[in-house]
Parts: C-alpha cells; structure tokens; sequence
C-alpha cells in the first residue's frame, strides 16, 4: 500500500537514480532544476531555495519497499486555493504499474483535504505520452491552455491539465 510523507534530504539520492537520461532529466524538470545530470546535493540545495513557509511542499510516495515517487506541491495564490504539481516522477522499475496514479490521488486528496485546494494545475510535455496517460488516469483534464517553451533550442509543446475536487470525486467511484 502505498502512502505518503514528506520529503527527506536522504530521498534525493534515489529520485535523482529514477531520471534516465537527458531527455528524461528536461521533460521532468523543464530546466527548472539546472542542467542534466543533476545530483542528490543539486537537487536538495535547490529544494530548499524553493521552500517558503506555508506555500512549497515535497511529498515523497512510499511502501514496504522504501520510497517509490515524489511530487512537489506548491500554492499560486495568496489565498491557498489554487495548488501546482511539478517534479513528479515514479521509480523507473514501478513505471507503469499504478503507482504514479496511486501517488497522484494520495498527493490529491492531501491537497484537497487538509491544504483546502480548490483547484490543482499541472504541466506536461506534449512529448511525455506515459505522464499524459497516467494525469489523465488519476483524474486530470487538459484545460486546453498550451504553452510553448524551450528546451535545448527546441520548442517543445507544453499541456495545462487541471483537478477539481468534485472530478476527483468522481474518479474515485469509478
């Protein structure tokens, strides 16, 4: 079963294993982390730049077999209604397997629950196909907002999907 907590310094020399390669590294992080490769010190020095009380959260996801995923959760209204995901990702040999959707709806209903979110947001590549499929299963729906960045000298395409209480409500009955 898995569940979640926060995040620890010591989870960082696993999530960073997790990114495969360079391509791997800028779908994950869109850039926002630095440059590929990235290590476990990198990852927590910049973790903690980010961290404002009250406003930025990293959840680590977890079972009998130690730490799986990771998601990062952070507030983009001074009211604390409006909650952004990023830096999810899922242990390369649980890929595939329910955990990032297990995760999601974990980090959800934490979100919903005990932070009060009315509305969670999150980006993805156009190019990720796997975290599309997997957002879409946990619930997400595109808002139909795209944004074009670069990485690499190379537009790449990026989806707004959002998350609203009742839709995860939904979710959960089906």
């Amino acid at each position: 079963m898995l569940r979640l907590r926060p995040y620890k310094a010591c989870d960082a020399k696993a999530v960073v294993s997790w990114i495969g390669d360079e391509t791997a590294f800028y779908k994950w992080s869109a850039g926002r982390l630095g440059t590929y490769p990235i290590t476990a010190e990198e990852l927590n020095r910049k973790y903690d730049s980010f961290a404002c009380a009250d406003d930025f959260f990293v959840m680590a996801a977890f079972d009998e077999k130690g730490i799986a995923g990771q998601v990062m959760m952070r507030f983009l209204d001074e009211e604390k209604k409006e909650l952004r995901f990023g830096f999810i990702i899922v242990d390369g040999s649980r890929r595939g397997k329910g955990y990032g959707k297990e995760m999601l709806k974990l980090a959800a209903e934490y979100a919903f629950t005990i932070l009060k979110a009315e509305r969670i947001t999150l980006g993805v590549f156009e190019n990720n196909q796997p975290a599309i499929r997997c957002y879409k299963s946990a619930g997400f729906r595109e808002t139909g907002q795209t944004e074009s960045c670069s990485i690499r000298g190379e537009a790449w395409k990026c989806k707004e999907l959002e998350l609203r209480p009742a839709s995860a409500l939904r979710q959960e009955r089906s």
